[in-house]
């Protein structure tokens, strides 16, 4: 009479996650090691998306604050090559299309600003001049840092307001002093906070229309318009906005879309997150290898253990099983580690910038994913290798 049918031994879950565990702790200097690589990759790829999402958020809060639906018409060159010259009505023209919620207009004054008498004319400062109207700043949501606009008394007067790059580079950090344009002096009533969307401004000295006219020489002709209309409204004020500026000759004036520019280098942060991507891809390989290599090496080490395993009853399935374990574990910390510090590096650089730290959800749930998936990769062959020793044979390596 034969005894009863003999069943191979089989691990339940927690049993296969304490013995992959107790593999990785025998061996924690080469478990580090293989683990820092698949954690390096992780980072990279978290900290990557990260902070593209942050600067891109930043970028278009900004956008948001400063508003998207301002153009600017610009004086060009006419059909003979020359600059051209727009009408002195042109912003009163502009105003007259519908949509339009607010057109203002700026013109060059040929003038050179010194800081005082004794500074050679030669040595200007490289500062442009313009004739300002008094609704500038509200058309282009700016603001002054210190002092104060032009107002309808003081745009009669020598008065005059500094960009924040001008005043820096004449030396005034504060409203009163007396600056030279041409051979007349004038009083710097404010400095600009700087202005985003037209970043020139920054580098220019602003005077009243009728100041640079009494003063200055000034004709009166703008050189650039700002103009802003309903949201819905810009394409459209956008394809009329030439002609209307200058009826006989549209060709000669230039039309842009201050924010295009801020568009353009979210644009550009998407190509550049998609090549730092690729090197983070690169080195989560790289981990990836190192976790295979120190798999294959711990089967080789271990032949004994597995012979012994084969022996007391241990299907190749649960030898399979556990080598898998182990790699996946081994995986899962470096994922673990990595997300943490990519995180991390997400914040503390994006706090650097002046940023809010935005790191995706998704981003922390497809890097562990990737590991997970490096883990299944990198531990199949030694898994298989493992449970293809025969007990005899790995029972008398040495």
């Amino acid at each position: 009479m034969s005894g009863p049918a003999l069943r191979a031994a089989r691990l339940s879950p927690a049993d296969v996650l304490r013995v992959g565990a107790e593999g990785l702790r025998s061996r924690r200097t080469r478990v580090v090691l293989s683990a820092l690589g698949i954690a390096i990759g992780i980072a990279t790829m978290v900290a990557v998306i990260g902070l593209s999402t942050s600067s891109r958020a930043d970028i278009m809060d900004r956008m948001d604050r400063l508003g998207t639906n301002l153009l600017t018409a610009e004086a060009g060159k006419d059909a003979m090559g020359r600059t051209a010259q727009l009408p002195k009505n042109a912003a009163a023209m502009v105003e007259r299309i519908g949509p339009v919620q607010h057109a203002t207009a700026i013109g060059a004054v040929d003038a050179r600003v010194r800081r005082s008498d004794v500074v050679p004319e030669e040595m200007a400062a490289g500062i442009t001049v313009q004739a300002a109207r008094t609704d500038l700043l509200s058309a282009l949501n700016a603001r002054t840092g210190q002092g104060s606009w032009l107002n309808r008394a003081s745009e009669r007067l020598p008065t005059v307001v500094l960009g924040s790059v001008a005043a820096g580079r004449l030396g005034i950090t504060e409203p009163g002093a007396k600056i030279l344009l041409n051979d007349r002096w004038y009083v710097v009533t404010g400095i600009l906070a700087p202005i985003e969307l037209v970043p020139t401004l920054d580098r220019t000295a602003l005077v009243g229309y009728p100041s640079a006219e009494r003063y200055l020489g000034f004709d009166g002709h703008p050189t650039m318009l700002f103009e802003r209309s309903t949201d819905a409204s810009v394409e459209a004020v956008q394809g009329v906005l030439a002609r209307t500026v200058n009826p006989g000759d549209e060709a000669s004036v230039k039309v842009s879309r201050p924010s295009d520019a801020l568009a353009a280098k979210a644009a550009t942060d998407e190509g550049m997150t998609s090549l730092m991507l690729g090197l983070g891809a690169v080195a989560l390989l790289v981990g990836g290898v190192g976790v295979a290599n120190t798999m294959v090496i711990s089967v080789l080490e271990r032949r004994q253990e597995i012979g012994l395993r084969r022996a007391l009853g241990a299907t190749k399935g649960s030898i399979r099983l556990q080598f898998l374990t182990e790699s996946l574990l081994l995986s899962a910390l470096g994922g673990l580690a990595g997300a943490a510090l990519g995180a991390a590096a997400t914040a503390v650089f994006a706090h650097a910038q002046g940023w809010t730290a935005v790191v995706p959800p998704w981003s922390l749930a497809g890097g562990l994913g990737a590991t997970l998936v490096i883990g299944v990769i990198a531990g199949l062959y030694p898994a298989v290798r493992a449970s293809r020793l025969h007990p005899t044979v790995a029972l008398g390596a040495t």
